[in-house]
């Protein structure tokens, strides 16, 4: 019999919604993709959902929220209740759901409002008339982007958000009761109504900032939340009071203004739900019908709250949601970066009652098993990146960043190339076993050689230094990544338990060794250099990141992820920093999501950090660099230069028909691009 860690204990112990009993304390939250209805498409029952939302169930999960399912859907303005074949596909499953003895909550949503996630097509489509009347039956962005009252959008000044009417929000609501008994006539466990949180439309009727009706949904607490409140009430007339329904809710919304988020610890004036008025509002909603309140903090103008980035703290969050539980009678969960043993203490002492945890199932969805088991260092963690989950970026003058086929596949994994994709990755045995050669040890190299070797295959990496990791070794080296080196230390582990063949130490230049042989080259790549008057003097930015010393007033050249994270850990050490950067905004790049973006972006200004945007290095001196904007000429101070200014492939030899470039090597990207590729190569062989 497992014997679970005695801190981890509360963890496993049963609690109730209403009547219904959950086997134990684990909530896995809602995550767009992991939808079993269809996201952003023709209302289906998704199998490939129903896949993931079930190994997550034989996992030991006790609450399952799969992805957020629109009442009125973006694509096609299909209503949700309207499709019955769906609703048959589920009830047929149900049962096999069931057998692992946890609760399903299905999560319902009114929609986005003004956080809508607007691309440069959508502003095409919105700005030309005559576009706009075409492309209605398929994406009314008028009617998508409604919201409590006239507002900017969170991504494009280009789509503003209009007024719904009070005809349409009777609509929402009713669609809410009809969807609700469709789910509860399927055997759904009950449902949740998203979301007075994270701004998104139901929260931008509650929000004073956004807010400005004068009639019965605006003005008065009891009025901004009075769509919320209906909402409850038609389910529950519609299904009856013992049938659960949960509400996400941001206890807090951290907002100073429109695209203006507060910082942890930051002294600021809040536009949104101040404490003060969270409590009054969870009391009206728990009068109003609601059995749970899912929470975290944020807006969407406050985005790194409810999507953590791996700079913000360690359950951020729960401090806010032990308050607020101590204002009402209904369970309560809290999310945002929990740890398991912190929030097991909480659940012990009272504070809370369930324990919200999303972006690690998509990471590894046994994690819990693992957890019982006491195999914590078999855990392949989430490294808070977004880069698969959810990399809706955005920067001046540009919306969301981001390749179509990410806004309609959400819920992959950066680390884990099978969640959510299963029909393409998926290991398959060979029935030619080879030996393959691979260039390289860092993870590129690493998940190759691991997925290989599950397949039957014998990989053997020759890695030119005495470790393996190579430039992750450097990006994971800064003090606030301690997931990116959890993710080392797993890699580590299993060339350890698959026995992989790594010889160090062993550089190879040449390949004709290998004739005949199957070679993957992951030798990643090397730095950008410039061209100008003491560039030799830099320190460039892996030197750093390897332990090269610095002075206490650094400069920064380039202001994307990896110069802007330096700059970070150089401000957190205490040292004055300036960042210098060519392009007109920082992280300026695609794949790198606004939650994260942002955080860094608010940090600098809050902490002072001087950020010269729109400028070009010129000369480099000893205590000094010059810089040029424009026609003008600036002198920036200080006694050390770091160069971030990219980095360029380094593959060993041109991919030919036995040899494969994967990772930094063939093209520079982010751990994504590095693992998916290795895993298909792989794959291949």
């Amino acid at each position: 019999m497992t014997t679970i860690n005695k801190d981890l204990e509360p963890l496993f112990t049963s609690w109730k919604i209403g009547n219904v009993e959950i086997k134990n304390r684990f909530v896995m939250t809602s995550m767009g993709g992991t939808n079993l209805l269809g996201w952003m498409e023709n209302n289906h029952f998704d199998k490939a959902g129903a896949e993931f939302i079930l190994q997550v169930a034989q996992n030991n999960c006790g609450l399952v929220l799969p992805g957020c399912q629109p009442v009125y859907n973006p694509m096609f303005g299909q209503w949700l209740y309207k499709n019955d074949r769906m609703y048959q596909d589920l009830k047929k499953w149900m049962p096999e759901f069931h057998k692992t003895g946890a609760k399903l909550f299905v999560q319902l949503t009114a929609g986005f409002g003004r956080s809508f996630t607007i691309s440069k097509m959508m502003e095409m489509l919105y700005t030309n008339k005559i576009l706009r009347v075409l492309s209605k039956p398929v994406m009314d962005l008028d009617k998508i982007t409604a919201s409590a009252s006239p507002s900017p959008n969170r991504w494009s000044d280009k789509v503003p958000s209009r007024e719904m009417t009070k005809a349409e929000i009777q609509e929402f609501i009713d669609a809410f009761a009809k969807s609700a008994r469709k789910l509860k006539d399927a055997g759904v466990d009950g449902v949740e109504v998203h979301a007075v949180h994270e701004g998104y439309l139901l929260d931008q009727f509650t929000l004073k900032y956004v807010n400005k009706r004068t009639d019965e949904y605006g003005g008065s607490l009891e009025n901004r939340y009075r769509f919320a409140a209906e909402i409850v009430k038609a389910i529950k007339k519609e299904c009856g009071k013992d049938f659960p329904v949960s509400l996400r809710y941001s206890v807090i919304s951290k907002t100073k203004g429109f695209r203006k988020g507060a910082l942890p610890g930051e002294d600021y004036v809040e536009v949104g739900r101040d404490m003060e008025e969270s409590i009054e509002a969870v009391k009206f909603l728990q009068d109003a019908g609601y059995d749970m309140l899912n929470c975290d903090n944020g807006t969407y103008d406050a985005w790194y709250w409810a999507h953590p980035p791996i700079y913000m703290p360690e359950n951020c969050n729960l401090a806010d949601v032990e308050e607020i539980r101590k204002h009402c009678d209904i369970p309560v969960v809290a999310a945002g970066r929990l740890d398991p043993k912190t929030a097991a203490a909480a659940i012990k002492e009272g504070k809370i009652d369930g324990a919200g945890f999303a972006r690690q199932f998509l990471a590894d969805n046994t994690w819990i098993t693992k957890l019982m088991e006491g195999k914590t260092d078999e855990i392949r963690p989430c490294i808070l990146c977004h880069n698969g989950c959810f990399n809706m970026c955005h920067y001046e003058g540009v919306p969301n960043d981001q390749e179509l086929s990410d806004s309609l596949h959400l819920a992959r994994c950066a680390v884990n190339a099978e969640t959510m994709q299963t029909d393409k990755h998926y290991i398959r045995k060979t029935d030619n076993p080879k030996e393959v050669i691979i260039i390289g040890g860092g993870i590129g190299g690493m998940e190759a050689a691991r997925v290989l070797k599950l397949r039957g295959h014998k990989p053997i990496i020759y890695e030119a230094s005495d470790k393996l990791g190579g430039n992750f070794i450097p990006a994971s080296s800064e003090s606030y990544k301690g997931k990116l080196r959890d993710l080392l230390k797993w890699y580590l582990k299993q060339m350890k338990d698959l026995e992989i063949d790594v010889r160090l130490n062993t550089f190879v230049g040449d390949l004709s060794e290998f004739a005949g042989k199957d070679i993957i080259i992951a030798t990643g790549s090397i730095p950008r250099t410039l061209k100008l008057p003491g560039f030799e003097k830099t320190i460039e930015a892996i030197d750093f990141l390897n332990g090269k010393k610095v002075g206490e007033n650094v400069a920064v050249i380039g202001g994307g992820l990896t110069g802007c994270e330096i700059a970070y850990e150089l401000a957190l050490q205490g040292k004055k920093v300036s960042i210098v950067e060519m392009k007109n905004d920082l992280i300026a790049q695609t794949g790198v999501c606004l939650a994260n973006s942002s955080y860094l972006r608010e940090w600098f200004e809050l902490n002072k950090v001087d950020v010269y945007l729109n400028t070009g290095l010129k000369e480099v001196k000893d205590d000094c660099i010059i810089c040029t904007r424009g026609d003008e000429e600036i002198k920036i101070a200080c006694d050390s230069v770091i160069s971030s200014v990219g980095y360029i492939p380094s593959p060993l030899v041109k991919e030919g028909p036995k040899v494969t470039l994967v990772g930094d090597c063939k093209s520079i990207g982010n751990l994504r691009s590095v693992i998916w590729p290795a895993y298909e190569a792989a794959m291949k062989i």
